[in-house]
């Protein structure tokens, strides 16, 4: 799948989800994997302390049919922070948050 615009980023994102939609771990390993390609081709990264845990993962859970809202929650959450160490490490703790069950 293409990768060249946040559109076709964000529906590979939604694709391994239908393909691993799995909680544990590869939710971990999607979010990071994400960060990688925004990273890579529009010299952005989510700071995923912008989005709300459960319009998270409910968003995730509509992608399969619509993802509209994962693609709001993410265009909202872009930073051009891409080596901000602080970003980064939020990140990480989030995505462990986001797996967490309450």
């Amino acid at each position: 799948m293409p990768e060249t615009t946040f559109e076709e980023i964000v529906d590979k994102c939604v694709e391994m989800n239908a393909v691993h939609p799995f909680m544990e771990g590869n939710g971990r390993s999607t979010r990071i994997w994400l960060d990688t390609i925004f990273k890579k081709r529009m010299k952005m990264s989510v700071d995923w302390s912008k989005i709300n845990k459960k319009e998270y993962l409910d968003a995730m859970i509509a992608s399969h049919t619509d993802s509209s809202r994962i693609r709001l929650l993410l265009k909202e959450a872009l930073t051009n922070k891409i080596n901000d160490r602080e970003t980064f490490m939020k990140g990480i703790d989030y995505s462990y948050y986001y797996e967490q069950e309450e």
